[in-house]
């Protein structure tokens, strides 16, 4: 990505320590583009970014998702004890337990969490890693279909390759590669202009009245259930719930700094960072949608302070990381 722009600066005492470069793009509800920063053509590995998509395509499959169940199905989830009730429910709905999941081990991403499971000397689980509810709803999906379980990962599973379909034709671009995610499940890499046409047909699926059976008719009960739901698409006081909460957004952070976001009008934003950091994307994300008039200014400037984003020197703040975004 040669062409990376500047999109947020990390300033200390005035100076300004670190910049972070990317690519961002912001694409009407019909899907044009409003403004391009950077190069955002350019495939990028969308990690957990697909997760809205895929979920979509489960519950295109039969999978009886709703309200949580359906968000958890889209989560990077911390950890907590409602975030595990939820992807237990899931596995139970399949009549399977946790020995089915085959995402890695890992200790809860919530501090509170995580201390609370070392202390009962749970050890590392799979249903702690944040990608355990989409793998209990992949499962409990090849239930409901007859398909195989020990294979779902396999790209060339059933479940696999509907889902790369949905994702084709909800985001209306043939994908550019494939690799294996770091849950273990297939990922793929899109433009950063077809992720957000396809968070956008997301985020304005409230709005609408599609017709029942159809990609936008489930991408409605999806996007109903995140925002009623927000805590549980990562976890509380987390920056994907907080937008949702206080701003109405539908907001998806991936791995490796990808962030995809949209307003209830369809208007949408999608972000890379080069570094791969994502403490910037969600604050360049708000300030690229409030520039395009999606969302206000001053809503955003009452948000920023709950997303983390102050740099401290000793117990004094000293600083900021802003959105700093130079076409």
């Amino acid at each position: 990505m040669a062409d990376a722009a500047q999109l947020a600066v990390v300033e200390r005492s005035g100076f300004v320590e670190s910049r972070h470069a990317g690519s961002a793009v912001v694409t009407a509800a019909d899907g044009t583009v409003i403004r391009a920063v950077g190069a955002p053509d350019a495939p990028v590995l969308a990690r957990s970014c697909l997760k809205p998509f895929q979920a979509i395509a489960m519950l295109s499959a039969g999978a009886p998702l709703a309200g949580p169940t359906a968000v958890i199905a889209t989560a990077s989830h911390t950890g907590t004890d409602g975030h595990v009730e939820l992807v237990d429910a899931l596995l139970a709905e399949a009549g399977l337990g946790r020995d089915a999941l085959r995402c890695p081990v890992d200790w809860p991403g919530d501090p509170a969490a995580r201390a609370a499971a070392r202390q009962r000397g749970d050890g590392k689980q799979t249903v702690y890693m944040n990608c355990s509810g989409k793998h209990a709803a992949m499962l409990l999906t090849c239930v409901r279909n007859g398909w195989s379980l020990p294979d779902y990962l396999s790209p060339d599973h059933p479940l696999q390759r509907l889902i790369l379909t949905t994702i084709e034709e909800f985001t209306g671009e043939q994908v550019h590669a494939a690799a294996t995610d770091g849950c273990g499940a297939p990922v793929y890499a899109l433009s950063l202009t077809a992720l957000a046409r396809g968070i956008g047909r997301l985020g304005a699926a409230p709005g609408r009245h599609p017709e029942v059976g159809s990609l936008d008719h489930y991408a409605r009960i999806l996007a109903d259930a995140i925002l009623a739901n927000g805590w549980v698409i990562e976890g509380p006081g987390r920056p994907n719930q907080i937008v949702a909460d206080r701003l109405g957004l539908v907001a998806k952070l991936g791995a490796e700094g990808v962030l995809v976001m949209a307003a209830p009008d369809g208007v949408a934003v999608a972000v890379k960072m080069l570094d791969g950091s994502s403490r910037a994307t969600t604050a360049v994300g708000l300030e690229l949608l409030a520039e395009a008039g999606a969302i206000d200014h001053t809503a955003v400037a009452e948000v920023l302070p709950l997303l983390d984003l102050t740099i401290f020197g000793g117990t004094e703040r000293v600083g900021e990381i802003r959105a700093d975004i130079v076409d």
